[in-house]
């Protein structure tokens, strides 16, 4: 945003820095990474060892040396692992690029704990930040904070009401506005929630909180991030990803001005991570491909693979459609973005042109609709097509089995499931939880999983991911034994889960994803064994070391 301008100063020479490494650097030759405790799985889950990881001067590999294989007499580049653990590197199945960047770069609300430490947060934030025109931010969460309601408009007046606020809540699903935010924006008692969206009312007027297409309202009036502060977004959200370890990560939701920073990036040099793209809505498809999916672009670094539908909101809003209402508030059953006519029109024309199509469905009635919308486009749409359900975290357990067909990807978050859990259990009642994040029932079905973070919803960090998927229990235990036990993953599924299976429901199963001969040399060192750890312990891995492309750009001690 154009507020942002004087923090992108101080933080533009992240950018002019890869960019100045990436053209110094010397071209990739041969790299022998020797003396490791290295492991990788093949294309059938199954774990490869290896001691020794010979990298190809494209910064393929080129072999997986045991400790017994001769070694390479005179490799251009030698590399002592001095005995550390090297696994692939991890990919996130479904993020937000821009929004982890523009997270750091605005007020971050995710780790407060009450309405009060917020109100102090956004108190602080407009006072150290006095020429900003609008306060915008992320990451506040009602249910966290036990508030038991939204917060409303007069909450954000009472620490900042000479300038408009504008805050989303952590899952984007919402937004939350002051009063002369409003005012801009010209909300009044008489205004009306647009298709898809509702704006909350408290005593005959809008509360200040605004319900998925509601947002639009509020959000239109706000400033515009500039190209350098996008670029500036993507180095940060870059940055941060490498240092967890993530080497790749599917962006939900592309718009042409990310697409735009993810191409500056590569052509001068400094786009790091691999970024498969989806774009946000048909137009945008449409715009930024044309005719269809991209190449891959930077060296297997950028490639717009298809475009992002959205079905419902999110449950902390009570936006997810349901096919029953909300057992804490009676007569709402959430919201349907599209009818099925809409469904099906849309992704025909994505179809049609190849693209591949990712669904946003996280209520029953939600993944009811996109399970049947892809059952009868399968009749005329032939091929791999590898559909993909993003969330689909409340399935009626009737319809589960519907993942076994047409080659369906779950496409999920673990840490959803914690996060969540509570929230879940109040806003559904036991009853209708036996399909709620149900990773072991689809994948017995047939269905087929990949996993990732929702980040900035959630943290990017995929090692809780992976304890997660395992044990189904949160970082402090809770509950014991693991919450529906029934749907533990073992460890193996939960690694595939965020490598291969990940660059699968990209299509990239053939370009990265493993360290099999042939494949892209992104892998990690860490300070523990992940195939040994306790899931305990795999919260607490710290990655030392992160390459891409057989390139070093991460690494802990400097």
């Amino acid at each position: 945003m154009t507020q942002l301008s004087h923090l992108i100063q101080k933080g533009w020479a992240i950018c002019a820095t890869l960019a100045a490494l990436a053209f110094s650097a010397p071209a990739v030759a041969d790299t022998l990474i020797d003396n490791v405790n290295g492991f990788t799985l093949n294309d059938k889950g199954e774990v490869v060892e290896f001691t020794g990881l010979l990298i190809d001067n494209e910064g393929r590999v080129k072999q997986l040396l045991s400790r017994k294989d001769k070694r390479p007499k005179k490799p251009d580049y030698l590399v002592d692992g001095k005995g550390q653990n090297l696994m692939p590197g991890l990919i996130d199945a479904h993020g937000h690029v821009m929004g982890i960047g523009f997270q750091q770069l605005t007020l971050d609300l995710s780790d407060t704990n009450s309405l009060s430490e917020a109100q102090t947060k956004i108190a602080k934030y407009a006072a150290d930040n006095p020429s900003l025109p609008w306060i915008v931010g992320r990451g506040w969460n009602q249910e966290k904070w036990g508030l038991g309601r939204f917060p409303t408009a007069a909450e954000i007046d009472a620490v900042v009401a000479d300038r408009p606020v504008w805050l989303q809540r952590i899952d984007g699903h919402a937004g939350w506005a002051n009063s002369r935010a409003m005012g801009i924006a010209g909300i009044s008692a008489g205004s009306k929630s647009p298709a898809g969206g509702r704006i909350e009312m408290q005593a005959g007027k809008p509360s200040g909180i605004f319900v998925d297409a509601a947002e639009s309202l509020i959000q239109k009036f706000v400033p515009a991030p500039r190209a350098a502060d996008r670029d500036q977004a993507l180095a940060k959200a870059q940055e941060l990803l490498l240092s967890q370890g993530i080497t790749a990560i599917a962006d939900m939701g592309t718009t042409m001005q990310d697409w735009q920073s993810y191409r500056r990036a590569g052509d001068r040099g400094w786009l790091r991570i691999r970024i498969m793209s989806y774009a946000a809505g048909v137009d945008e498809m449409v715009a930024i491909g044309g005719t269809g999916p991209t190449p891959w672009l930077y060296d297997d670094k950028l490639r717009l693979n298809g475009v992002k539908l959205y079905l419902d909101g999110a449950l902390g809003s009570r936006g997810a459609w349901l096919k029953q209402p909300y057992t804490d508030k009676p007569g709402e059953k959430g919201l349907a973005f599209i009818d099925d006519t809409k469904l099906l029109n849309q992704m025909s024309r994505a179809a049609m042109d190849n693209y591949q199509i990712a669904v946003h469905a996280i209520g029953d009635q939600a993944n009811t609709q996109i399970l049947g919308a892809i059952e009868q486009l399968s009749q005329s749409f032939k091929g791999d097509r590898r559909w993909r359900i993003e969330h689909a975290q409340i399935v009626d357990p009737a319809d589960i089995q519907a993942f076994g067909r047409n080659g369906i990807i779950a496409s999920m978050q673990p840490v959803h499931q914690t996060s969540d859990r509570l929230m879940a259990e109040a806003r559904l009642g036991q009853t209708r939880l036996l399909g709620a994040y149900a990773w072991k029932s689809i994948l017995d079905a047939g269905g087929k999983l990949a996993f990732g973070s929702d980040a900035p919803v959630e943290s990017s960090n995929p090692f809780p991911g992976i304890a997660v998927a395992m044990t189904r229990e949160d970082a402090s235990g809770e509950p014991f034994g693991g919450w529906q036990p029934q749907e533990r993953l073992t460890r193996l599924q939960a690694l595939a889960g965020f490598t291969q299976k990940a660059a699968y429901a990209g299509f990239a199963e053939k370009r990265f994803g493993t360290l099999m001969p042939g494949m892209q040399a992104d892998f990690i060192f860490v300070d523990g064994d992940i195939l040994f750890a306790s899931p305990r312990d795999i919260r607490k891995i710290t990655v030392l070391e992160t390459w891409v492309g057989g390139q070093k750009f991460y690494d802990r001690e400097n």
